[in-house]
C-alpha cells in the first residue's frame, strides 16, 4: 500500500492528469473561438470553412465552462494532492543540499591538508 502512496504522491501523475483535463477543457474554448470568428467572415470566406452559423454565446459558454471547470479542478484535486503531498512527504528544511554541504566540507578537509582547491 505505502508503494501505491508514493506513485500516487511522488510522481507527476496528478500534475499530468490535471493538465490534461485543463488542456481538453481549453480545447472547447478554441474550437468554439475559431468556430466563432468563422461565422464573423464574409459569407464567401465563410463558406470554405464552415455551413452552420456559431454565435458568440458558444463561446461564452466555453468560457465559463473553463472556468468552472477550472474551480473545480483546483477545490477538488490540487488542494487535496497539495495537502496530502505536504503531509506524508515534508519538504526539506530550506539550506545547503546535502551533496553540497558533503563537497564544501571536502574542499574544507582538503584546503586545511594543504592541497589545492
Amino acid at each position: 500500500m505505502s508503494g501505491f502512496k508514493n506513485f500516487i504522491l511522488k510522481g507527476n501523475l496528478i500534475e499530468i492528469a490535471t493538465g490534461l483535463i485543463m488542456a481538453l477543457a481549453f480545447a472547447a474554448v478554441v474550437t468554439t473561438f475559431t468556430a466563432w470568428l468563422t461565422g464573423l467572415m464574409p459569407p464567401s470566406a465563410s463558406s470554405y470553412f464552415s455551413t452552420e452559423e456559431q454565435s458568440f454565446g458558444a463561446f461564452l459558454n466555453a468560457v465559463i465552462s473553463f472556468l468552472i471547470m477550472g474551480a473545480v479542478v483546483y477545490f477538488f484535486i490540487v488542494m487535496p494532492y497539495t495537502k496530502a503531498k505536504e503531509r506524508f512527504f515534508p519538504s526539506e528544511a530550506e539550506g545547503t543540499p546535502a551533496d553540497v554541504a558533503l563537497l564544501e566540507e571536502i574542499r574544507d578537509l582538503l584546503a586545511a591538508r594543504g592541497g589545492t582547491v
